[in-house]
C-alpha cells in the first residue's frame, strides 16, 4: 500500500482545527460562493482538496451533487460527518489525490478548490484533470494564497510557509497562474485579490509547528528588509497579512 503523503498526515491530524480555524471557516469568498451556487443553479460540484468543507458547506445547498475530495482520509471522514449534521444531502465526500481524479470526462459542472492548492505537488496535472472532468461550458473556481510578483517578498513568503509546513509546495504567483491554466486549457474569465490577516499564534498552533522551526520563522520576519515586513504589515507579535485571490476560468 502507498504511505500517506505528507499532506495527508499534516492535515489528518489537525482536521477539527481546520474546521474550527476561522481563517478558513470565515470569509467573503465563501459569501461569494453561496451567492455564485445560488446563481449556477442545480449543479454537479467537485471540490478539490476540500480539507475541512468549508467551500463545500457553502455550495450544497444549492447544488444537485457535490464531491468533497481530499487526500486526507481524516478530512474526508470530518467532512461527510458535518454534511450529515448540517442535512446536507446533495454532500458526498471521497478520499484521494487531486492529480488523479477517479472521475468520467465532463462529469461536472463546475469544480472548485479553496486554499489547497499550495499544497498540491503536481499542478499542472491536478489541473489537466480538472478540465479533463469539467464540462465544456463548465466553470473552474481557484481561490488560494499567492505569492506576491516581487522576488524579495515572494522568498520571503515560500520560506516561512515552508519552515511552518512541511508539506507546503508553493504560493504561486498570480502571473504564475495565468500561465498554468492557460497550458491546462483554461481562459481566464475573472480575478481579484484581498488580504488576509494572519494571526501568528493561532497559525503555528494549527500545524503544531516546532519551537525551533517556529523560532526560524521569528527570525526571518526580524530580519527582513523593512520593505518586506512593510509589505506583509509585520506586527509586534509577528502577525502578518497574506494575498489571497479568487480565480475564475473557463474551458478554452
Amino acid at each position: 500500500m502507498k504511505p500517506p503523503s505528507l499532506a495527508a498526515q499534516q492535515f489528518g491530524a489537525g482536521a477539527q482545527s481546520y474546521l474550527e480555524s476561522p481563517v478558513h471557516a470565515q470569509g467573503a469568498d465563501l459569501d461569494r460562493l453561496r451567492k455564485l451556487a445560488e446563481r449556477q443553479g442545480p449543479a454537479s460540484v467537485l471540490d478539490l482538496g476540500c480539507g475541512a468543507g468549508h467551500a463545500s458547506f457553502a455550495i450544497a445547498p444549492h447544488a444537485e451533487e457535490l464531491i468533497a475530495y481530499d487526500v486526507s482520509a481524516p478530512m474526508v471522514a470530518l467532512v461527510a460527518a458535518e454534511g450529515v449534521r448540517r442535512g446536507l444531502t446533495s454532500l458526498s465526500a471521497q478520499e484521494g489525490a487531486v492529480e488523479d481524479l477517479p472521475f468520467a470526462d465532463r462529469r461536472f459542472d463546475w469544480v472548485v478548490t479553496r486554499l489547497s492548492a499550495h499544497h498540491w505537488s503536481d499542478v499542472p496535472k491536478a489541473l489537466r484533470e480538472a478540465r479533463r472532468v469539467l464540462k465544456e461550458e463548465g466553470l473552474l473556481v481557484i481561490i488560494d494564497i499567492v505569492a506576491p510578483e516581487r522576488s524579495l517578498c515572494d522568498t520571503m513568503l515560500q520560506s516561512v510557509e515552508i519552515l511552518r509546513d512541511a508539506s507546503h509546495v508553493r504560493d504561486y504567483r498570480v502571473s504564475e497562474w495565468s500561465v498554468l491554466l492557460s497550458h491546462a486549457g483554461f481562459r481566464f474569465v475573472d480575478i481579484n485579490t484581498w488580504k488576509i490577516p494572519i494571526e501568528f499564534a493561532s497559525w503555528i498552533e494549527r500545524m503544531r509547528t516546532p519551537e525551533l522551526r517556529t523560532e526560524a520563522v521569528r527570525s526571518l520576519f526580524a530580519g527582513a528588509a523593512p520593505e518586506v515586513r512593510e509589505y506583509f504589515g509585520v506586527q509586534d507579535d509577528y502577525s502578518f497579512q497574506i494575498d489571497a485571490a479568487w480565480m475564475t476560468a473557463r474551458p478554452c
